[in-house]
């Protein structure tokens, strides 16, 4: 094929524009031009990364995916890039233009003319090049990872995008840093992921990115163990080490906020988040077992020993429990050894680790559905009792937020719903037994409330 009648496509990438404004790919551009107009090639396309490094494969460059795509359609039959590594830095992908230009004719060329994969010297040059190139990025990152590990062990914060409430060098942005302490301070109070993002977005608090809060963004917030003052290295916690910036949350808050979090509910379509004041909080009186909403209006049991009309249950429950707050001795209520949480934020993983263990064990086939269920009820009825018994422990809980109020009997009345059922569990348990049958009368009798000591 006569050079003249080639059509040139030119790939232009800078792995970091500091400025912004194109400077260096534009440079680029103008000796790939040169390199056009002196061997008579006709330009058919550019294909552009500004910004955007080579050196991982797993990064997305959509200009070099676009120019893969347009080679196989038979747009060019020559390319002209700069340096071979700004084309490439994976050996893989670099073989696959050899194939290019040995069995297609492909006419690879570079700015600085080293470059030719039409012939064996080329190909050589290009693959010892790429060698080259790839032992500078792993001694690179070598270095980085050193550096980041270092900095960790200091308590310093890492390097790149900054989190949420503090600044690259670790100081704390006022704004963005009571914004987090609101998020802990919601979910800690008995708000699910979903109710937390709604009342945020209600509020009209919107993400540092300034788009609406949804449950992804808020567990992003609540899982990072940064935001309780402690130092992390590659997804890790550095026992020990504490970081050299303020903490926006207590160490216990955060302990029983992933505790919550890893709540085996959260795997399924269940989920934590509730439309009904009693749904999986009420009792039921014969058999022991969450009652959970039916048919719109009613709270029935699994085996349905108890069917009742949810709107009067919860009526009975919010006036018992909101006379019970509004006497002056409502503050006992949250007397609660703290030295005793602890413990059960370690039970409570221990049977975390129980359920998931009894989880591979039966997907693995070492156990049948009889022996998986049996084992995993015992451990999630022990995890329920432990969990329950953490967050009565809990400080800054929703039940604080009402006893601190100055009405605290108001502020329970007024709260949001995940709020008001974190305040009835932690205040006592709602059993519910039969009514009457054909009695349409709503018998106080058949609720029993036991306070919790």
């Amino acid at each position: 094929m006569p050079t003249a009648t080639r059509r040139a496509a030119v790939y232009l990438r800078i792995s970091l524009d500091q400025t912004g404004e194109g400077l260096a790919v534009a440079r680029q551009r103008e000796q790939c031009q040169q390199i056009i107009e002196q061997r008579g090639w006709t330009a058919v396309a550019e294909f552009v990364d500004n910004s955007i490094s080579a050196s991982d494969a797993r990064k997305n460059r959509p200009g070099y995916d676009a120019l893969v795509k347009a080679y196989e359609a038979g747009r060019f039959d020559a390319l002209v890039t700069y340096d071979l590594d700004r084309l490439t830095r994976q050996p893989r992908q670099l073989e696959d233009w050899v194939d290019a230009a040995e069995g297609k004719g492909l006419a690879l060329v570079t700015a600085n003319g080293e470059a030719d994969l039409t012939t064996d010297a080329g190909r050589l040059f290009a693959r010892i090049k790429m060698a080259v190139a790839r032992s500078e990025v792993e001694r690179k990152s070598a270095r980085q990872k050193a550096a980041a590990l270092q900095r960790a062990q200091l308590g310093r914060p890492p390097l790149g995008v900054r989190l949420t409430g503090y600044t690259p060098k670790g100081e704390t942005v006022p704004e963005e840093a009571e914004m987090v302490r609101r998020i802990f301070k919601l979910f800690h109070s008995g708000e699910s992921l979903k109710s937390t993002a709604r009342i945020l977005t209600a509020d009209g608090v919107m993400a540092r990115n300034g788009k609406p809060w949804n449950p992804s963004s808020v567990r992003d917030i609540l899982t990072n163990p940064r935001y309780a003052g402690r130092a992390v290295y590659d997804g890790q916690v550095l026992e020990g080490v504490r970081g050299k910036w303020e903490a926006l949350v207590a160490d216990d808050v955060f302990d029983v906020v992933q505790a919550r979090l890893s709540d085996p509910r959260r795997r399924t379509q269940q989920g934590t988040d509730r439309k009904h004041l009693g749904s999986g909080l009420y009792v039921c009186d014969e058999c022991g077992a969450r009652v959970t909403g039916f048919a719109g209006s009613q709270y029935r049991c699994k085996a349905t020993h108890v069917n009742r009309v949810r709107a009067g249950v919860d009526q009975y429950v919010m006036d018992v429990v909101t006379e019970r707050l509004s006497r002056e001795d409502a503050a006992v209520l949250l007397a609660r050894p703290d030295d005793a949480l602890a413990p059960l934020v370690e039970r409570s993983r221990e049977l975390r680790d129980q359920l998931a263990a009894a989880d591979a064990d039966y997907d693995a086939g070492y156990i049948d559905g009889v022996r998986y269920h049996a084992r995993t009820e015992r451990v999630r009825a022990e995890l329920e009792a432990v969990e329950r018994d953490m967050r009565g422990h809990q400080t800054g809980t929703a039940l604080d937020e009402v006893l601190g109020a100055p009405d605290p009997a108001a502020a329970f009345r007024d709260g949001s719903l995940m709020a008001r059922r974190a305040v009835i569990e932690a205040l006592c348990e709602v059993r519910l037994r039969k009514g009457r049958h054909g009695s349409k009368t709503f018998d106080p009798g058949t609720v029993v409330i036991t306070w919790r000591s």
